[in-house]
């Protein structure tokens, strides 16, 4: 039988996630098929278990459902727990459901393997202090940066957010406050913050980076971000949106169902 996986979501036309993951499946000959579910409000874990009744082996989990996912899950994965969001699920023989969040290696295997950039002993700015941020943090830290600044437009959350993380965060500085703390120059400044829905560019101080920094955005549109669009004017070097971390997270979910790990470079070009 065809192996059945799919992803839940509401609105879920527009998910990216069944194209991935079908590239994916025809790199390696694997016999799988994945559609989308459109969940209906409160019945999001009805849903699910009727998948998995069906002989559904996992899903992904996309708005506004991540949080539903993470108090249904059986077991999570540390970096799920960290990020209190779970985009990922593998749905057990045994009913069990296992609960992930590949997000946050998303970003980090396109900044390190398709940007090509080291972020060991970096100094490194995270806007924003919402799930999209908790759940980078412990695969920025496998990266081992020198200094992670968290900058939040209520400061309160970044400085509870870095005191929440510095147990686990061995000897890399970590800090938070808001955007008017902000000092001196980044080597790479990634955006999490909801900014870029409205295209908007958070209030940034000058001097936060050059033509050596790399700036990247958690989102991405057919048309540059205007965090993209304010790095580039600012002279920096190096400047990427997020559809690299959407085909990436893609991947590693594959990687964690199937134990292949996709080519995602023609897949981010044909999505480009």
């Amino acid at each position: 039988m065809t192996d059945r996986y799919a992803i839940i979501g509401n609105p879920v036309a527009q998910a990216k996630s069944p194209a991935l993951q079908t590239a994916f499946a025809q790199q390696f000959g694997e016999d799988m098929s994945y559609g989308a579910i459109l969940g209906e409000p409160g019945r999001f874990a009805e849903a699910v278990r009727e998948f998995q009744r069906s002989g559904g082996l996992g899903m992904n989990i996309t708005m506004p459902f991540k949080l539903d996912a993470f108090e249904l899950a059986d077991e999570l994965t540390p970096r799920g727990r960290a990020a209190g969001a779970i985009n990922m699920f593998t749905l057990r023989a045994d009913g069990t459901i296992l609960g992930d969040n590949t997000d946050g290696f998303g970003i980090m295997r396109d900044i390190t393997h398709n940007l090509g950039r080291s972020l060991k002993g970096a100094r490194v700015l995270l806007l924003g202090a919402g799930g999209a941020v908790r759940g980078t943090l412990l695969p920025l830290f496998d990266e081992q940066p020198a200094e992670i600044f968290i900058a939040n437009r209520t400061a309160s959350k970044a400085v509870d957010l870095a005191a929440e993380f510095s147990a686990q965060a061995g000897g890399i500085r970590l800090a938070g406050g808001g955007f008017a703390d902000i000092a001196g120059r980044f080597d790479v400044i990634i955006n999490g913050s909801a900014s870029s829905m409205s295209d908007e560019v958070p209030p940034l101080p000058a001097g936060i980076w050059d033509k050596d920094s790399l700036a990247y955005d958690m989102a991405y549109r057919k048309e540059p971000t205007a965090f993209v669009r304010a790095a580039r004017a600012a002279g920096v070097g190096q400047a990427s949106d997020g559809l690299g971390m959407v085909v990436e997270q893609g991947a590693e979910c594959f990687f964690l169902w199937r134990g292949k790990r996709p080519d995602t470079a023609p897949v981010i070009a044909a999505l480009r």
